[in-house]
């Protein structure tokens, strides 16, 4: 705990402005708090951003995965695929969807799940016969995973693709925005506070299939349709509606809606903002015994996170010495992630150490740094400070 009158500096906060409360308050004023038009304005908005066919917002990330998967047609018997170094609900959409779930290991570098061992993963399961029906690559503190040749896998093994991109709304892959969908059926993004862009919860999915779209707008409001084309029998009554699948009341408010398109006016400005400070990171802590992001030069991240990995071989601190010490100065880090795999829920499944190494070896070392809009120059410093004691540096 930091020292009693301590300021402490979070590991990442939400920046509201005095638009924001604007744009909620016109919403609290009107007719509508939910499904009204505030809703179809923040879809179109963020389409238009991303360039995509489609947008379903839905109240949180969580939400966007299960009926994606749904859209996509994962049933029991299924698999889906994802990688480990993510938040749990990456893999517990399948589960929801009663599919099984497995894990592929990360890349060293950038710590997205591995192109390589995703291919040999691919190989062996082909000869088994059990090849997944949809793998959602994960992009891992806003930093892209390598689509193409996750894309260049779907066709040759026939499976869908699920962009968790959580972390990643305003990234590039090759000069598009994260969420075109080019490289995959469905892209999903997280509004949580902690997150770029924020709606308090929230979420959507991004998609180019017309198919697609309508499923998804279909189950997050209970399956129940006004359309009556869709309709199984004739009525002239107003009222009349029908219940013609199992769906979920995922909706979000016109609330949320407001504040999301909002804050996307300011969404290119966060993330200049974010690298700079990650860019600054770079300068500041070079020489240190750690190891630094990188950024594929295919790719712009949007730099959700900040991840060093120590070295404890060469720092003589293990990473949680590190991180009490930072957190006694008023430094809140934090780690990202337990390896899902190794979650309790997931050992029951028969999952556990050594399924996937270089994710576990990833998790042993790893550390977030403070990195949001509003930190400050000086408080970035504060943070260098606060590490290099604890690494005695």
């Amino acid at each position: 705990m930091p020292s009693r009158g301590l300021r402490v500096i979070p590991y990442a906060r939400q920046s509201i402005s005095k638009a924001d409360i604007d744009a909620v308050s016109e919403v609290l004023r009107s007719d509508w708090l939910t499904q009204g038009p505030a809703i179809g304005r923040f879809e179109i908005d963020v389409s238009d951003y991303c360039n995509a066919r489609h947008a379903v917002a839905l109240h949180s990330a969580t939400a966007a995965l299960h009926l994606s998967c749904l859209a996509l047609g994962l049933q029991a018997g299924d698999w889906l695929w994802t990688s480990t170094n993510t938040f749990v609900a990456s893999a517990n959409c399948a589960r929801y969807c009663g599919a099984n779930v497995d894990f592929v290991d990360i890349d060293p570098e950038t710590y997205n799940i591995s192109v390589d061992a995703l291919k040999e993963k691919l190989a062996r399961a082909e000869k088994k016969g059990v090849l997944p029906k949809i793998v959602v690559p994960v992009h891992f503190s806003g930093h892209p995973c390598d689509m193409p040749a996750i894309a260049d896998l779907a066709l040759r093994y026939g499976f869908r693709v699920v962009e968790d991109a959580s972390h990643a709304i305003g990234a590039e892959v090759l000069s598009g925005k994260v969420g075109n969908c080019r490289y995959s059926d469905v892209t999903v993004f997280s509004f949580h506070p902690v997150k770029i862009l924020t709606t308090g919860e929230g979420g959507m999915v991004l998609t180019n299939d017309d198919a697609v779209a309508k499923r998804l707008r279909l189950l997050r409001t209970h399956g129940i349709t006004r359309d009556p084309g869709e309709m199984t029998k004739e009525s002239e009554d107003p009222w009349q509606y029908e219940q013609i699948e199992l769906g979920f009341n995922y909706r979000m408010t016109d609330i949320q809606a407001a504040l999301g398109s909002s804050q996307l006016v300011r969404l290119d400005e966060f993330i200049s903002r974010r690298v700079h400070l990650a860019r600054r990171y770079q300068l500041c802590l070079e020489g240190l015994p750690i190891k630094l992001p990188r950024e594929s030069p295919e790719v712009k991240s949007s730099w959700h996170l900040y991840v060093i990995n120590i070295d404890v071989s060469k720092a003589n601190v293990s990473r949680r010495q590190v991180y009490d010490s930072m957190r006694e100065h008023g430094v809140a880090v934090n780690v990202h992630y337990i390896p899902v795999h190794l979650q309790p829920y997931y050992r029951a499944l028969g999952y556990g150490e050594g399924y996937c190494p270089v994710a576990e070896k990833y998790y042993q070392q790893a550390l977030s740094l403070p990195l949001f809009f509003a930190l400050t120059d000086s408080e970035q410093d504060l943070v260098v400070d606060a590490l290099r004691k604890a690494l005695h540096a």
